[in-house]
């Protein structure tokens, strides 16, 4: 691996941490940098899953009041979470890299419009708390599918179903966002490491540096409008799914 190679990958993982820290879709980054440098599609998406890890397990902490009072109201959604996850990490899996390569231009496309369409799809109040609803949990693992498939959008697409499946404010919404993302991508990443799906040398130049990034962003997210770091990221995510369109 050449020094500019490693260069991208650090940089593009900390504007990943950045990004994330602020307006989320650090995703965008860390798969693009990481096909950029040659990785194939399915090794590219599987890695980026490692590197937004730690990410999703500082966010968690910082919400343990929340959670522990919703308690084992968490349970039956983390096990749809889970199920759907790995139903969506083995379906990417059992693909060949040309027939996920056909899709990822399609995947940017949407997950581009679900980050653009963030604000509205984030429920500021959903309501009094409540049990998951059946359709709550069928859409929680629809998008926990989709989670362990491709990622990127993930969180805004959880917040708005997790808005249907039990309410609540923001916060517990949040909350309940961060933990079930750590559930996803850890039965995404058994799967992953399982088919040798990971490359665990880009992970590592990768991980420390959105692990800056998001300590950096805090500053950031002081000082940036959030307004102009969305769209910086639509974008990204259009240029991607360009660039994906006119190489395939």
């Amino acid at each position: 691996m050449s020094l500019a190679v490693v260069l991208l990958l650090f940089v593009a993982g900390f504007l990943s941490g950045v990004v994330n820290a602020i307006a989320g879709g650090g995703t965008f980054l860390t798969f693009g940098a990481m096909t950029l440098a040659g990785l194939p599609p399915i090794a590219a998406n599987a890695t980026s899953s490692i590197t937004q890890f730690p990410g999703y397990i500082t966010s968690t902490l910082a919400y343990l009041r929340e959670l522990r009072a919703i308690g084992k109201g968490a349970v039956a959604l983390a096990l749809v979470s889970a199920a759907g996850s790995l139903g969506g990490a083995l379906f990417l899996v059992s693909l060949s890299n040309p027939a996920f390569r056909a899709m990822v231009p399609w995947l940017l496309i949407a997950a581009t419009a679900i980050f653009a369409a963030g604000p509205k799809l984030r429920p500021k109040n959903a309501g009094e708390s409540h049990p998951a609803s059946p359709l709550g949990l069928a859409l929680q693992t629809a998008t926990s599918f989709y989670g362990g498939f491709f990622g990127a959008g993930m969180g805004i697409m959880m917040l708005a179903s997790l808005g249907l499946a039990s309410g609540g404010d923001y916060h517990r919404l949040n909350a309940l966002k961060n933990f079930l993302s750590i559930v996803i991508a850890a039965v995404a990443i058994i799967v992953f490491t399982s088919a040798g799906a990971i490359s665990w040398l880009h992970a590592a130049i990768m991980v420390p540096a959105v692990a800056l990034g998001g300590y950096a962003g805090v500053g950031v997210a002081r000082r940036a409008p959030q307004t102009l770091l969305r769209w910086t990221v639509v974008v990204l995510g259009l240029m991607l799914a360009g660039y994906y369109f006119f190489t395939g």
